[in-house]
C-alpha cells in the first residue's frame, strides 16, 4: 500500500468526513467512493479530530458551482481524494485533469473500483514547482476557457508557494475561465479559539502556514474579478454551520471565504 506523508493523509481525512455526511438522511451530497478513499488512516484522523462541518460545505458549494458553471475543461489542483470526475455526472462532457503528486493520484486508481463519468488525465506534479510543463504535455488547452478548483491547498503553502501556484494559473487561464478556491483568513492563524487544533496539526507535520483576510486583493491584482463569500454564510445557507452568522472582517473572529473567480 502507498505511504502518503502527514499532509496528502490530509485528503483521506476529508474523504471520511464526505462518507459521514453521504450516510447523514439529509445529506447535502452522495460521494459513493469516500468511504474506500478514506480507508482506515482517514477513520483513525476522524477520531483524532472529531466530525467537522467544514468540508461537507466545501464539498457541497464546489459541486453547486461546477453544476452551474458545466466546464468543458476542468483542472483539479491538489485532487488528493477527490472523487467528482467519478461522481459528477455534469463532468460527462468534461476533460478533467487531476493534478497532484504521484503516489497521491496511484493510491486513489488502486481505490476506486470504477470508471470515471468522462475522461480524465491524471497529472503527477509538485504542485511547490514548475507544475505547468506537465499538465500541458497532458493536453491542457490553454487558448480554451478553463474552470479551476483549488480546495483545501494554499493553507498548507508558504506565501511565496501560493504565488507561485496562483500566477501559474493565472498564465495558463483564458478569457472566461473561472477559480474556485477556498481561503484561510489570518485571522483565523492568529484565532485564540483556532490556536489548540493549529498546534495539534503542526505536530503532525501538518502546519497551516498561509492565510489572507482579502481574497479580491490576492487574485484582484491578478487580473480575476472575485465573488467572495464567507464560509459561516454558506454553512448556514446548507444548515450546517454550528455558530451565529458574523460580519466579514469582525474583530477577533477568524474566518475562512470560498471565491468565486472569473477571468
Amino acid at each position: 500500500m502507498t505511504q502518503l506523508d502527514q499532509v496528502a493523509l490530509t485528503g483521506r481525512l476529508t474523504a471520511a468526513l464526505r462518507a459521514r455526511e453521504s450516510a447523514r438522511p439529509d445529506r447535502l451530497f452522495t460521494d459513493p467512493h469516500a468511504a474506500v478513499l478514506a480507508g482506515e488512516d482517514g477513520l483513525r484522523l476522524l477520531a483524532d479530530f472529531g466530525d467537522n462541518s467544514t468540508i461537507s460545505v466545501r464539498t457541497k458549494w464546489l459541486d453547486d458551482r461546477l453544476t452551474r458553471l458545466r466546464p468543458a475543461q476542468l483542472v483539479i489542483v491538489a485532487a488528493g481524494m477527490d472523487s467528482r470526475a467519478w461522481r459528477l455526472d455534469v463532468l460527462s462532457d468534461a476533460l478533467v485533469y487531476e493534478l497532484d503528486r504521484p503516489e497521491v493520484l496511484d493510491l486513489k486508481a488502486s481505490l476506486i473500483d470504477a470508471s470515471p463519468v468522462g475522461p480524465r488525465r491524471p497529472v503527477g506534479v509538485d504542485l511547490a514547482g514548475d507544475w505547468a510543463p506537465a499538465l500541458l504535455a497532458a493536453g491542457f488547452d490553454p487558448a480554451a476557457p478553463t474552470v479551476w478548483t483549488v480546495e483545501g491547498l494554499t493553507q498548507y503553502l508558504h506565501a511565496a508557494d501560493v504565488s507561485r501556484l496562483l500566477d501559474g494559473i493565472t498564465a495558463l487561464s483564458a478569457d472566461g475561465s473561472h477559480l474556485l478556491i477556498d481561503l484561510v483568513g489570518q485571522s483565523l492563524l492568529d484565532s485564540a479559539a483556532m490556536k489548540p487544533m493549529l498546534d495539534r496539526f503542526a505536530a503532525m507535520d501538518m502546519t497551516w502556514r498561509f492565510g489572507t483576510d482579502n481574497p479580491e486583493e490576492l487574485l484582484g491584482g491578478r487580473g480575476w474579478s472575485c465573488e467572495v463569500s464567507l464560509f459561516g454564510s454558506v454553512g448556514n445557507d446548507y444548515g450546517r454551520w454550528p455558530y451565529p452568522e458574523v460580519p466579514r472582517g469582525t474583530p477577533g473572529v477568524g474566518q475562512g471565504y470560498l471565491v468565486h473567480a472569473r477571468r
